[in-house]
């Protein structure tokens, strides 16, 4: 699973993918890692949706474009419209719902 490092990178990957899922997390966040290697299984499960990571603390630009309050956030993109999203854990059943979203 790819990290999103810029803006830059993330607008290009919107733009260049159908079918995103975002996990906006954070390292010192407890449910992020609770969640990470769910949607770790879900990105081997469903190759045809590009699955990022993106570091609220390295990218306050990008967590503010969706005015991103609580971690973790899991947004599902669909031709670069926002498909819809998550706010903190969630059993995977529901993180599959959102990937079903993107499609």
């Amino acid at each position: 699973m790819r990290i999103i490092e810029n803006k830059a990178e993330y607008e290009q990957l919107l733009k260049d993918s159908k079918s995103v899922f975002v996990d906006f997390y954070a390292d010192w966040c407890g449910p992020c890692k609770m969640v990470s290697p769910l949607v770790e299984k879900l990105a081997e499960k469903h190759t045809d949706v590009a699955f990022v990571k993106v570091n609220v603390d390295n990218t306050p630009d990008i967590a503010a474009m969706y005015g991103i309050m609580s971690i973790p956030t899991l947004i599902g993109f669909k031709d670069g419209e926002v498909a819809g999203s998550i706010i903190g854990f969630q059993p995977e059943g529901v993180l599959e719902q959102l990937v079903a979203r993107t499609k």
